[in-house]
């Protein structure tokens, strides 16, 4: 494998550009849903899909990257890696397996280095039901102002700091992560907001999948995070419904290690509205297996102070984003998604690339179950 050092990149522009061209050296076509919005460099913005294999492949692997924005550095590196893999990509020929590159689902946060959408939507909080009764979260209503005070300076007090210290004590990291990123829809201007309607992310995975995913049979997915667990480890992390038996036992067949958010085994917290529901309303025909796999980068709570920090950022437009504090906060928001050190990017591509190995032989071993 060529130094890890070149699979990755500190702007969108430069990761995009590296995707484009891996795709290229390996003779596969590009389409490219095209964002309404510029990024931070005047750039075009886009959801950039590359497909490996017949569209009516009986077996599909999709490898996503940038559903939070940001994450997308640690993501991209691995899928560039992926696609300058002739062997891997041959493997999955070989195998009957299709594989779909999905980079930058949310590209609009991967160019400003936001974790949220251009509608400050965490992605994977945005597939509810809209026409139902938005979900309540009584526990993030509690400390919104706390976590986002509306203080015109930054940081905020130290008396603040001082109450949520205090709801730490009193609630446990535990309770107080789940109550804070569960998913919140009551505060536009808040942390992990899931959205009052479908974000441009949602709607462009959707053509996507209505475009890629309804032939298949067999369904895998392996969708690249950052930002939870410890420094430099790969979690896997089961996408979709803990109580689903048949799922939770092909997933664990496949992936070692298996971590789930209902049980409370892994380092999320249990989620409203996540990424892996839109399977079921655009992919019925397939039988599904997917992860989340969170790459650890730092401490949860040094996580927490760096999207406080953006969001405070993100609620005042008047203060110039080429001010020294602003482009710090910006900085801490790379560095607290992306460890930018030979070690950790290497521990990145060689787990990265284990468990996308894993999905595409749990697809090419494993039949297709009977319903029950």
């Amino acid at each position: 494998m060529d130094d890890a050092e070149t699979f990755f990149s500190r702007s969108y522009q430069e990761a995009r550009g590296k995707f484009l061209a891996a795709a290229e050296a390996a003779d596969l076509d590009v389409h490219s849903e095209i964002h309404p919005l510029l990024g931070r460099d005047g750039e075009t913005l886009a959801l950039d899909v590359v497909r490996s294999g017949p569209r009516d492949a009986e077996k599909l692997l999709i490898v996503s990257s940038g559903c939070h924005g940001i994450e997308g550095y640690a993501g991209a590196g691995v899928q560039i890696a992926l696609l300058r893999d002739a062997d891997f990509l041959a493997e999955a020929r070989c195998g009957g397996v299709a594989v779909l590159f999905l980079h930058a689902l949310n590209p609009w946060g991967m160019s400003w280095w936001r974790r949220v959408t251009h509608e400050n939507i965490d992605l994977n909080r945005n597939f509810i039901d809209f026409h139902q009764p938005l979900p309540k979260n009584p526990g993030y209503d509690a400390l919104h102002a706390l976590l986002v005070p509306a203080s015109a300076t930054w940081p905020p007090p130290p008396e603040n700091e001082a109450r949520l210290q205090a709801e730490m004590a009193r609630q446990g990291v535990a309770a107080l992560q789940q109550a804070i990123s569960g998913g919140q829809y009551s505060e536009p201007e808040g942390l992990f907001y899931g959205g009052h309607a479908p974000s441009w992310s949602q709607q462009a995975l959707r053509h996507v999948l209505r475009d890629h995913a309804t032939q298949c049979a067999r369904l895998g997915w392996i969708d690249l995070h950052s930002g939870l667990g410890p420094t430099g480890m790969a979690e896997p992390i089961l996408a979709g419904d803990g109580r689903d038996e048949a799922l939770l036992r092909r997933a664990q067949s496949w992936w070692p290690g298996l971590k789930s958010t209902h049980d409370h085994s892994s380092s999320s917290a249990e989620t409203s509205g996540a990424m892996s529901c839109v399977v079921a309303q655009e992919c019925l025909q397939a039988q599904y297996t997917g992860i989340v796999l969170e790459f650890g980068t730092v401490p949860l709570l040094h996580v927490l102070q760096a999207l406080r920090a953006d969001q405070w950022l993100e609620n005042h437009p008047e203060r110039p984003l080429q001010t020294p504090q602003a482009q710090a906060i910006r900085e801490a928001m790379f560095r607290t998604f992306f460890v930018d050190t030979p070690d950790w990017k290497e521990a990145l591509l060689k787990q990265g690339l284990e468990r996308i190995r894993d999905g595409l032989k749990g697809l090419r071993e494993n039949p297709v179950q009977a319903p029950a």
